[in-house]
């Protein structure tokens, strides 16, 4: 039968869909099956599937397969084109296309689009907007039958057209390994079933690179490693290929070659080798050598005597000292160990000897709780960076933000090697560096470890303060976080803002986590849901941020009649949503951890808008929503450089509790405020606090420490 899709009504992680359709024999229908993956509202589809009757839907339509046609009627044409498919018609302007054309619309749009001019409010302008979209439309489309004649999800269409354009269908064909590393959610399996289903052989040179190449990206992405040692990357290649060790050897010494790859002795293992990805070893040389230019660097901070102030403890007078005195140094400590207290310090007195300071965080939360602690103004330093060629107009700092007499980075564990290259490099000789972070949390998202390389180097100033104030004493959330941070299991059930509920069933688990988080904590303490954060250690799994996060959506912001929704994969955004970006998008000016709420989707302009937490409007794009999750749940190496109230959390040992260790435990737990509740097992708690995790493999303080010792130039 044939039948336009009228809504989706759910869609699954593994692509299973069920939507609400309608045929002309068939008014209203729900449909459901994997093989409706992708499809939109307003398409019209031919379906073949068998009846059956469902608890929930009644009579309904099983799908076993689905292919998009041309929709023929005037109704179908009117629904296609003000579903929002093509950008720049919303159902008004569709109704007056189809009243003037009827059912050629579609085909004056393909064969004579110069003609829309003849209908009222369509300019030349609007006119070449929307058959630009229908082009964009109609690529796609064909896309996502080439992609599932190859076994692959038709859902990464949209994605591999965005980077690839016009060129897209040629790049699947002839060499579609150029889609790793391009387009989101494609690794080397999918490319690599393209290619084998095309006629690639397996010893293919260009296949075994890419396979190398993957692996490499794989160990930067998801374990923040700069580099492989040879033996492991030859091992993980061979065993993705399925081809003999000698074979994946021969393929990196070509790669070498090409300068795609880097090998060079590994760190601290004389006489083993390890592979860099080519830019990652030129940043690894270049932050070594921007620090080693730092610390060389004679100060410019004109220094004259200060008054020490008597209400800091010794380590922080040693601190102020020290960051006065070493153009880069170093203050970590844990929470309750006065960070904030000795920065204000710090940067009153350079402030007092007629200094400027300059204050930053990695993320725009962490970057406002540092202002709120201190009482200084603060930015990011993605705001500090853009600020260089953009200076400020006044209200907020004076100069050139990384020109300042000191700059400050506060939650220093999150930098990455890609942002601490950026930032050091903007740094003029003579500036002093302060880094401020705790080295027991998380190390950051993207690849490397810099904070804990450069307190490996012994030539780099550093204090660490580890004296717990009275006030901070009284906290249960510290106590604990202190606890853990030794290698010890907090006292159970807890006390004092610290709690843990014993459960075993991971998904009793989720739903007590949603209970607490929607019910019991703001019945409890009379505050709005919004004022709970859930942390998971993972993302997938029944206790995961995805599946934990749907439960707490359809709590909190659940379908609603007139509530604009859109589907992106398994994935569906409604006005009222608490999203937040995953990537750095530096046109948007978004920053990967900041929060907002979407306040408006746009169907026929196929976008949704975002109300950042401040105050700031952004909009994203339908096919640019794999840059944005949802923020019902988020995983704990995303709240860092963040702080909410009450912290509900579940512990268990799903999927192996690979997850679970002393560091993001620690982290997780001093994320809160007031509360932070644990829900899950003991032995999973127990786990968490036993296991440290491997370290990461970097050769920064090895670099940094060869640069220090070396001449200066």
């Amino acid at each position: 039968m044939e039948a336009s899709v009228e809504q989706l009504v759910f869609v699954r992680d593994d692509e299973y869909t069920v939507a609400r359709m309608s045929a002309e024999d068939v008014p209203g229908f729900v449909a459901a099956g994997r093989a409706l993956a992708g499809v939109q509202p307003g398409e019209t589809l031919r379906l073949t599937g068998e009846w059956e009757d469902h608890p929930r839907y009644g009579r309904r339509l099983t799908v076993t397969s689905c292919e998009r046609v041309v929709p023929a009627t005037v109704h179908a044409i009117r629904a296609y084109l003000g579903s929002g498919l093509v950008r720049g018609i919303g159902p008004r302007l569709a109704h007056a296309i189809v009243d003037h054309f009827g059912v050629d619309t579609l085909k004056i749009i393909d064969t004579e689009p110069e003609r829309l001019t003849e209908v009222i409010n369509i300019g030349p302008t609007r006119q070449s907007q929307i058959v630009q979209a229908w082009r964009d439309q109609k690529a796609i489309a064909e896309l996502m039958t080439l992609l599932a004649g190859y076994g692959v999800s038709p859902l990464l269409a949209a994605k591999v057209y965005q980077v690839f354009g016009a060129e897209a269908a040629d790049v699947l064909t002839r060499d579609p390994y150029r889609l790793i590393g391009k387009v989101r959610g494609v690794a080397f399996a999918t490319a690599d079933r393209i290619a084998l289903r095309s006629g690639v052989p397996e010893r293919s040179p260009q296949r075994l690179k890419a396979a190398v190449v993957d692996r490499l990206e794989t160990a930067a992405g998801a374990s923040g490693h700069c580099f492989l040692p040879l033996p492991a990357l030859v091992a993980a290649t061979a065993e993705l290929t399925g081809q003999d060790p000698a074979l994946i050897r021969q393929t990196i010494d070509a790669l070498t070659t090409e300068r795609r790859v880097v090998v060079e002795g590994s760190p601290g293992h004389p006489g083993r080798l390890a592979v860099y990805a080519k830019e990652l070893h030129s940043r690894e040389q270049a932050l070594a050598a921007n620090l080693a230019r730092l610390c060389r660097a004679p100060s410019t901070l004109r220094m004259r005597a200060y008054r020490e102030d008597p209400s800091l403890h010794e380590d922080q007078r040693a601190a102020v000292t020290m960051a006065l005195t070493s153009t880069v140094s170093i203050i970590t400590g844990g929470p309750g160990c006065g960070k904030s207290h000795t920065v204000r310090a710090v940067a009153a007195t350079v402030r007092a000897m007629g200094g400027t300071v300059t204050l930053t965080a990695p993320t725009g939360k962490a970057a406002k709780r540092l202002s709120e602690l201190t009482g200084l103004p603060a930015m990011t330093v993605h705001r500090m960076l853009a600020q260089q060629e953009e200076p400020d107009d006044g209200t907020l700092f004076q100069q050139t933000p990384t020109r300042a007499d000191l700059i400050v980075v506060d939650e220093a564990s999150m930098l990455d090697l890609h942002l601490a290259v950026r930032l050091t490099a903007a740094i003029p000789d003579g500036t002093h560096l302060l880094f401020v972070g705790d080295s027991d949390q998380l190390p950051s998202i993207g690849p490397g470890s810099v904070l804990t390389d450069l307190l490996r180097v012994p030539e780099i100033p550093r204090i660490q303060l580890t004296h717990v104030f009275r006030q901070a004493e009284d906290s249960g959330i510290i106590r604990a976080a202190h606890q853990i941070r030794a290698g010890a299991v907090p006292p159970l059930p807890g006390r004092g803002g610290f709690w843990f509920e014993e459960l075993d069933d991971p998904l009793e688990v989720a739903r007590r986590v949603v209970h607490l988080a929607t019910e019991a904590i703001p019945r409890k303490q009379n505050i709005p849901p919004d004022r709970v954060q859930v942390l998971c250690p993972m993302r997938k799994g029944a206790t995961g941020t995805v599946e934990i996060g749907r439960m707490l959506q359809e709590r909190l912001n659940p379908p609603r009649e007139g509530v604009a929704e859109h589907w992106s994969g398994a994935t569906v955004y409604r006005e009222g949503d608490r999203v937040m970006p995953i990537r750095n998008n530096y046109d948007k000016g978004v920053f990967n951890g900041e929060t907002g709420v979407v306040t408006a989707v746009v169907p026929h302009e196929r976008l949704l808008e975002v109300r950042t937490d401040d105050g700031k409007t952004v909009r994203y794009g339908f096919d640019e929503l794999d840059e944005l999750t949802h923020a019902y749940a988020i995983s704990v190496h995303r709240s860092q450089g963040s702080e909410y109230p009450f912290v509900v959390a579940p512990i268990v040992a799903e999927a192996g509790g690979v997850m679970l260790r002393r560091s993001l435990l620690y982290t997780l737990v001093t994320r809160a405020r007031s509360w932070v509740v644990l829900v899950g097992t003991r032995d999973a708690l127990e786990t968490a606090v036993r296991r440290v995790g491997p370290p990461r493999n970097t050769g920064l303080a090895r670099r940094l420490e060869a640069s220090l010792h070396a001449p200066a130039r």
